[in-house]
């Protein structure tokens, strides 16, 4: 029985957290006794324990990666509790702390964004490098993109395992007539459907901009968007300016996504910031809706020009509108992309998958 460890300094839920949540649930019990360590209230620690996972809970680690004093709190649970592995989701205080435990070390990079110059250029790259191959045994990349992030700033490639996030497949859902009036979709209309937090980086100006474009050329479609975040009265706003708000919608926080998945023709991510492999995206695929993505992060690697969508160039808002028109405007190519959305994801991305990937790493880490 090889014995983990899983630290994750989140105090909300995130995608990395669902992922954590998915790989505690997946994982063979038989082989891997698992706990959680988490932050003092951290809002996973229910979910994990209705898992039937232990929760330890540690003082300094709450949403930061290093705390000097968390380092020392984590080495002496460490050292009491003698895990053979410890995988850390971002902390490197717990990568510290495990690495002079005397444990191995498993991180995972959950995140794409353009790496500092402090970091990806010079002794900032040396050491930067240096740093992460000492206090991790592997590194796990959510996404090519974040592999190559990782080796711009000076991590060796060969220290690196790219394992795609994995996500249950949503329930179907056959009759969609209320569900269309909950969410303002009428008779003949398509719909795109945009789900990320309102975030500048997350490129919702251009999906409105896109829209905007569509329906002045008379394209019958609601353009729906889901979420909150700082940019919501920002494309508010915007949408009120452009007098479109009988089209482009906003739906605010949703707890049952899987009922927009259900109405929408086509998914849209726009992001241009950071975005490693979208659980949005994911979650629509199952059910074979399709999407319209920008070439940023690891967006390339979930879709596929005319297979289960198409990508555009990031902060292109003619490009996306080009496309956004391709799929809703032609009902054999929408089907032909719907049916490889389906097959894309259970080829590459349900939870079995990703779980079964990260156990191969664990087991190589033991044997190495």
């Amino acid at each position: 029985m090889i014995k983990v460890f899983e630290v994750s300094s989140d105090t909300n839920i995130g995608g990395a957290g669902k992922c954590l949540l998915i790989l505690l649930k997946e994982m063979d019990r038989s082989k891997f006794d698992v706990t959680a360590v988490l932050p003092k209230n951290s809002l996973l620690k229910p979910l994990v324990e209705e898992l039937g996972v232990r929760v330890i809970e540690v003082e300094g680690i709450a949403d930061k990666s290093l705390d000097l004093s968390a380092v020392k709190e984590l080495k002496r649970i460490f050292n009491k509790e003698k895990p053979d592995i410890v995988h850390t989701h971002a902390s490197m205080s717990a990568r510290i702390a495990a690495k002079f435990a005397g444990c191995k070390v498993v991180y995972t990079r959950h995140s794409v964004f353009p790496p500092s110059a402090k970091i990806s250029k010079g002794i900032g790259k040396l050491i930067n490098g240096a740093v992460n191959s000492f206090f991790a045994d592997r590194i796990i990349a959510v996404a090519d993109a974040a592999k190559d992030n990782l080796t711009q700033t000076g991590v060796p490639e060969n220290k690196i395992d790219v394992i795609l996030n994995g996500v249950y497949p949503l329930k179907r859902i056959d009759d969609k007539t209320e569900l269309k009036k909950r969410f303002g979709i009428e008779e003949g209309e398509k719909t795109a459907s945009i789900v990320a937090r309102l975030e500048d980086i997350k490129g919702h100006d251009y999906f409105i901009d896109a829209a905007k474009m569509l329906l002045d050329k008379g394209v019958r479609a609601k353009f729906i968007i889901a979420g909150t975040g700082s940019y919501e009265e920002h494309l508010k706003q915007k949408v009120k300016n452009l007098g479109c708000e009988k089209n482009i919608l906003f739906t605010g926080f949703l707890t049952d996504v899987d009922r927009l998945m259900a109405v929408t023709d086509v998914q849209v991510n726009a992001s241009f910031g950071t975005e490693a492999t979208s659980l949005a995206l994911l979650e629509g695929m199952s059910i074979g809706v399709p999407a319209v993505v920008s070439d940023f992060g690891g967006n390339p690697g979930v879709i596929k020009n005319g297979v289960n969508g198409f990508v555009v160039p990031k902060k292109n808002a003619q490009a996306l509108a080009d496309c956004l028109e391709l799929v809703l405007q032609n009902d054999e190519l929408r089907q032909k992309l719907s049916e490889g959305a389906e097959k894309v994801f259970n080829e590459r991305f349900t939870a079995q998958i990703m779980t079964k990937n990260t156990e191969a790493v664990y087991t190589k880490v033991i044997g190495g």
